[in-house]
């Protein structure tokens, strides 16, 4: 990755002749810019099939083993790796062949022998079009965390997370497996508000979300439902093991108040467990009213406590 004002990278040069190779990479060298020298283009390729490949590669057009304009249409027909800018270098100056080599996929191309001050001008070029599209990469994950994120705690949002449990409940339909949902909530919670205003809460359900996740299983989830309710969605995991878990998560929170710069709070939850499976033809909003349902009774009992509601009847 390029940094914000830096012009340096990670550039692969492709180029069987020794003089000229050994030119170009002095050269860029001399620039700041890191160089990977490959004397063949199937190094070349094999170059680029490594973790953190550079973005920028610079081929010769006649190689041996593989050609510039092979390892061109290579790279393009790869869509899922990042995009890699390529510089064709040539002794070709016709206009025919300088297409057929953008239409194997090359950014641009230089003339052998080349000029430096040509070669400086086109690799600034590409570092343009390297940072722009490092730019909006960067963008588009910013766009996706906050579409499925909530932006409070950091957890799945409710839309996140029920697809998260849909997507469960389709995977155990062909492997069995059941699968534990728990809905719990702030206990009281409106008093934190009312007494020590907004910024307590949010406080409080930063730090309970965080403890909330910490005590989960690596592969498990557990996103924001909404206000001071929390779901978690556990594959694998029968009514005896969500119970326990949903246990020691309220223990932990019974034995310890959450200490932050806007005070320390006593925190207590409660929890409704309800179990599924997907062969069972069991639906997302019905497994979820039915943990629901037990976090209501736990409420109605006292707060403070896990109440199991049972396994989702198969003809719902």
């Amino acid at each position: 990755m390029i940094g914000k004002g830096n012009s340096k990278l990670r550039i692969l040069l492709a180029e069987d002749d020794v003089i000229t190779r050994r030119l170009l990479e002095a050269q860029l060298k001399k620039w700041g810019h890191e160089v990977v020298p490959c004397p063949d283009g199937q190094q070349a390729w094999d170059e680029l099939n490594k973790d953190e490949s550079p973005k920028l590669v610079i081929l010769d057009w006649m190689m041996p083993i593989m050609d510039g304009l092979t390892v061109s249409k290579k790279i393009r027909e790869v869509e899922t790796r990042p995009y890699t800018y390529i510089i064709l270098l040539t002794a070709k100056s016709r206009k025919e062949d300088i297409v057929e080599g953008l239409e194997a996929g090359a950014d641009d191309y230089i003339t052998k022998p080349f000029d430096p001050q040509e070669l400086r001008v086109r690799i600034r070029a590409a570092i343009r079009i390297i940072q722009l599209q490092e730019d909006l990469l960067e963008a588009l994950k910013t766009s996706e965390f906050r579409a499925t994120h909530d932006s409070l705690t950091g957890l799945w949002n409710r839309y996140a997370i029920l697809g998260i449990l849909e997507k469960q409940l389709a995977r155990s339909t062909r492997d069995g497996d059941e699968i534990a949902v728990i809905m719990t909530d702030v206990d009281h919670f409106k008093k934190v508000n009312d007494n020590y205003g907004h910024l307590a809460g949010d406080e409080v359900l930063r730090q309970t979300a965080r403890k909330i996740k910490n005590s989960l299983r690596q592969y498990d989830e557990v996103g924001r439902y909404g206000g001071e309710e929390f779901l978690l969605v556990l594959p694998g995991c029968n009514s005896e093991a969500a119970v326990n878990i949903a246990e020691r998560i309220r223990l932990e929170f019974e034995e310890t108040p959450i200490v932050s710069s806007e005070g320390t709070f006593p925190v207590r939850l409660s929890f409704g467990v309800a179990i599924t499976n997907g062969k069972d033809c069991a639906k997302t909003d019905n497994v979820v009213g039915l943990a629901d349902e037990a976090l209501y009774k736990a409420k109605e009992g006292g707060r403070n406590r896990v109440v199991f509601g049972g396994k989702l009847d198969p003809k719902t």
